[in-house]
């Protein structure tokens, strides 16, 4: 069987110069290492979150606010979204611009894996999945305030909630 690149633009709505401005930035820096914290207890005795970059919101809150990045391409939302342990395909939104949510439609655990977590909790992989889970705007090229005011909010919860482990769902 052959295979088949998948390429995704994520800059497909983007003008001209900001493209090109946005690959150039993309590949500044130096690679720096990844933080590694080894876990205290066995995964079997965990308590694990979910934090998705795909804006997901529940239908009944308000959607994150995409005319933010109509506006200014460089700037979204810099909110977040928590989602119950038992939320569906049918319970929610994908907000997210430069994500097809045909996909989340026909599979939430693409974008967000609750259902995976839940049966990993029923075969005793981990303790528990958290009751909340949660959602924010990936592709946020000023994160100041979502890094300020958002991933601090949602720190205190993952705290409170005594969460063990964080599943980082790019989106």
């Amino acid at each position: 069987m052959e295979h088949v690149a998948k390429v995704v633009d994520s800059y497909r709505f983007l003008d001209g110069i900001s493209k090109r401005a946005m690959r150039r930035w993309a590949t500044l820096g130096a690679p720096s290492e990844i933080p590694w914290t080894p876990l205290a207890k066995p995964l079997s005795q965990c308590t694990v979150a979910i934090v998705s970059s795909a804006g997901i919101a529940l239908k009944t809150q308000p959607p994150f606010d995409r005319e933010i990045e109509d506006r200014d391409p460089w700037f979204s939302d810099p909110s977040f979204r928590v989602l119950p342990r038992t939320a569906t395909a049918q319970d929610v939104r994908v907000c997210h611009l430069h994500i097809n949510p045909s996909f989340a439609a026909q599979d939430l655990n693409c974008v967000m894996p609750i259902e995976r977590l839940n049966e990993l909790e029923g075969l005793g992989e981990i303790s528990r999945s958290a009751p909340s889970h949660y959602s924010y705007m990936g592709y946020t090229l000023r994160p100041e305030t979502l890094l300020r005011d958002s991933v601090p909010a949602i720190i205190r919860r993952l705290r409170e909630e005594q969460v063990d482990v964080v599943l980082l769902v790019p989106a």
